[in-house]
């Protein structure tokens, strides 16, 4: 089992910047990407960023753009998402997830964070 420890999340102006970071207990052969999910009240879990193992491959939701980057220091086993220029409908619960990419939109998870809030608002 591996477990995702995240942090970053809190309440934020629009506008304003958070970063957001997840740290995998161990790494093991059976996922190769890791990802942010997020989940609005009332919506779907969705896939925001994901990148490789490698970091050479990344994907971005559409909605995020140009706003949100998504990299990784393998050295401290830490992924990070910084977040800029964030807009109310940003507000989520941000997940970190560990998986592989089994379409370019699209990530088989096998293992998921616990889930960190994050409020755009005035």
């Amino acid at each position: 089992q591996v477990h995702l420890e995240e942090s970053g999340g809190g309440l934020v102006q629009p506008g304003g910047s958070l970063r957001l970071s997840c740290a995998p207990s161990r790494r093991t052969s059976n996922y190769n990407d890791m990802g942010w999910f997020r989940q609005a009240p009332g919506k779907e879990r969705e896939l925001v960023v994901a990148i490789n193992w490698s970091g050479s491959n990344t994907y971005y939701g559409d909605s995020v753009k140009g706003r949100f980057t998504i990299s990784r220091d393998n050295a401290k086993n830490t992924v990070y998402l910084q977040m800029n220029s964030l807009k109310p409908e940003d507000t989520a619960v941000y997940y970190c997830a560990a998986g592989t990419m089994i379409t370019t939109q699209t990530m088989s998870v096998l293992y998921w964070g616990q889930g960190t809030q994050v409020t755009v608002s005035s």
